[in-house]
């Protein structure tokens, strides 16, 4: 197997991405650290079409973290808009606190510092050390372990937690050069987003398909365990935790709280309702009170 992302492919994939990398607006050095780490945050179980317009909108109020810091729970809740997986909003301002108050509104630029950062995780890390500060680290994602696994192993990516082979791989084929390893990370992250993806690869526009063991071997088992199995939504409690929200979101200028009458309106099922109301609460993303309306927290 070839090593240090094999010269020729790694070549080829640079060119690729030159040619043909999506515009985004943290791309291409136009985002500071903080501007990419909110980025990846937005962007983790998200399609990327569906953050841009609110990083955009993000990035203008809370363009650092002191600015983040100050805002109020309701405001950074309501700002997340229909992202999904609300907490992560909140996980960000608990970030932006840390990061105002022990880097002086500055993010670390060590791997062991930024994973010790509420919210960041290895694959959010490794990004911000890659993408923001240009260090030689493999970033692994699902996207990239797809890659990674197709082109040099020959078999489909499994998905689920990125196994010892897998992490293996992706420091094995990592470039040398810190400059070259960082093209390495987005080329290969944006190939697998899209060119070769899970169901439906585009192999005839793939720019290293002559030297797939994947496609050379039939493509065996397409698809098999995708990395992202579509989740049912109708009904679950993630439909109703969002009415909830959103109903919050949508209330008039001067209007705080949502009734108990008006919440009940939102879903039939009481049982799931309620359980669905007490875990927002738990959750820290809105206040029960008394007499059983909600509103955002303060």
């Amino acid at each position: 197997m070839a090593e240090s992302g094999d010269g020729e492919i790694a070549l080829r994939l640079a060119a690729w991405w030159e040619a043909n990398a999506r515009d985004l607006p943290w791309r291409f050095g136009r985002a500071d650290a903080w501007g990419v780490l909110v980025s990846e945050v937005m962007s983790q179980q998200t399609q990327m079409s569906r953050v841009v317009p609110y990083w955009l909108a993000w990035m203008r109020v809370w363009p650092t973290p002191s600015a983040l810091a100050d805002a109020t729970p309701a405001e950074v809740i309501t700002a997340w808009g229909r992202l999904g997986y609300p907490r992560r909003a909140l996980r960000l301002q608990e970030c932006a606190r840390v990061v105002r108050d022990r880097y002086g509104d500055e993010l670390p630029h060590t791997y062991d510092e930024l994973i010790a950062l509420p919210g960041v995780g290895d694959y959010t890390a490794s990004a911000v050390m890659s993408f923001a500060f240009g260090g030689r680290v493999a970033v692994i994602d699902t996207n990239i372990r797809r890659v990674l696994s197709r082109v040099f192993l020959g078999v489909e990516s499994h998905g689920g937690a990125a196994s010892a082979a897998e992490r293996d791989l992706a420091n094995r084929m990592l470039p040398a050069d810190a400059a070259d390893s960082v093209v390495w990370n987005e080329s290969v992250m944006e190939l697998g987003a899209v060119v070769c993806t899970a169901k439906s690869p585009l192999c005839d526009h793939c720019p290293v398909a002559d030297d797939c063991a994947f496609l050379a071997a039939g493509r065996p088992g397409l698809g098999e365990r995708r990395t992202r199995p579509r989740q049912r939504f109708s009904g679950t409690d993630r439909q109703v935790r969002g009415l909830v929200l959103d109903a919050l979101r949508r209330l008039d200028a001067g209007e705080h709280t949502l009734s108990r009458a008006a919440v009940e309106s939102l879903w039939e099922d009481r049982v799931q309702l309620d359980r669905c109301v007490a875990s927002l609460d738990d959750d820290g993303l809105i206040e029960l009170l008394p007499d059983g309306a909600v509103r955002l927290p303060r």
